[in-house]
C-alpha cells in the first residue's frame, strides 16, 4: 500500500481527502479535508474520537453545543495563523461556510473529556538554521489540553528542508521516544509546484520516496520522514499525530544526527 494519498474533487459532503485508521491500517490518527462553497454546510460526529477542526482557508461558523462565529479568514494557508476548534469525543458539530472555505478535520481516540473551545495559533517558532529553517505554529502541542491529538502546521521556504535531520517516533519507550502515527497534509505556493518526502525505517522494510503535490497527504506509520521543498516553491504541511501516550519525543537518524551537533 502506498503511503501517498491524493486529494480529489469534492464529494457530496465536500470531502476531498480522507485517511481513516481502517484505510491506513493503523489505530490512532484520522484525517479528513472538506471544501465548502459559501453557504454550504458539513455536519459530523466523531464516535469515540476527539476532533480538531482547523480552518485552512476561508471563514466559517461552527456549532457544537455552542456557536463559534467568524472563524478563520485567511485566504490561504500561507497567510497568517490558523484558527481551530477543539471538540471532545462524540460531539455533534456543523461547519457552515461564510465564504469558500477549506477545513481539516483531525481525529484521534477520546473519551469525551473537556469542552469545545476555539484555538488561535498566533505564535510562530523558527526552527533550524540556514537551508534547514522552517516556521512552526503549534495548534495542539503536548502541553495543551487534549486526550490524544497533537496538531501543528509548518511552512518550509523554497529550497529548504524540514522534519530534518530525519527523525522518527515509533517506539513506545518514554522518556527516550514515543510512538506516534502521523499524517502530513501538503500545500504548495505557487500551487503547481512539488516537494519530496521520504519515509524509511532503520531496517528499510519501509523505504518510500514520494513527489508530493498540492493537496497530497503522506501517511507515516513509523520510520524517519524528512521533507524537501525545491527552490521557488514554499511548502506548507499540517501534521496530525496520535499514539498511546500524548508526548512528542523523537529520535534522529544516528547517521545524520551530526547535522544538529555542529
Amino acid at each position: 500500500m502506498s503511503l501517498l494519498v491524493r486529494s480529489h474533487a469534492p464529494d457530496g459532503d465536500g470531502i476531498v481527502l480522507e485517511v481513516t485508521p481502517e484505510s491506513a491500517g493503523w489505530e490512532y490518527v484520522g484525517f479528513r479535508v472538506v471544501k465548502l462553497a459559501a453557504g454550504n454546510e458539513y455536519a459530523g460526529r466523531e464516535a469515540g474520537r476527539e476532533a480538531c477542526l482547523v480552518v485552512l482557508s476561508g471563514t466559517v461558523t461552527v456549532e457544537a453545543g455552542e456557536r463559534f462565529e467568524g472563524l478563520g479568514g485567511r485566504k490561504s494557508v500561507f497567510e497568517g495563523a490558523a484558527t481551530s476548534v477543539y471538540l471532545p469525543a462524540d460531539t455533534s458539530y456543523t461547519i457552515t461556510a461564510s465564504s469558500d472555505a477549506e477545513v481539516a478535520i483531525c481525529t484521534a481516540p477520546g473519551t469525551g473529556k473537556g469542552e469545545p473551545r476555539v484555538i488561535r495559533s498566533d505564535d510562530v517558532e523558527v526552527r533550524g538554521k540556514g537551508s534547514n529553517t522552517r516556521h512552526v505554529r503549534n495548534i495542539l502541542s503536548d502541553k495543551d489540553e487534549a486526550e490524544s491529538l497533537l496538531v501543528v502546521e509548518v511552512i518550509t521556504p523554497g529550497g529548504n528542508w524540514s522534519s530534518y535531520p530525519p527523525h522518527k517516533h515509533d517506539r513506545d519507550a518514554f522518556p527516550e521516544e514515543t510512538f506516534l502515527e502521523e499524517t502530513y497534509y501538503h500545500r504548495l505556493s505557487p500551487p503547481q509546484g512539488f516537494a519530496f518526502q521520504r519515509v524509511y525505517t532503520d531496517e528499510r522494510d519501509i523505504d518510500e520516496t514520494m513527489a508530493v503535490e498540492d493537496g497530497d497527504c503522506v501517511m507515516v506509520p513509523r520510520g524517519y520522514h524528512p521533507v524537501g521543498a525545491p527552490h521557488g516553491y514554499d511548502l506548507y504541511y499540517l501534521n496530525v499525530m496520535a499514539g498511546p501516550r500524548r508526548n512528542w519525543v523523537f529520535r534522529n537518524d544516528p547517521a545524520h544526527d551530526w547535522i544538529v551537533r555542529q
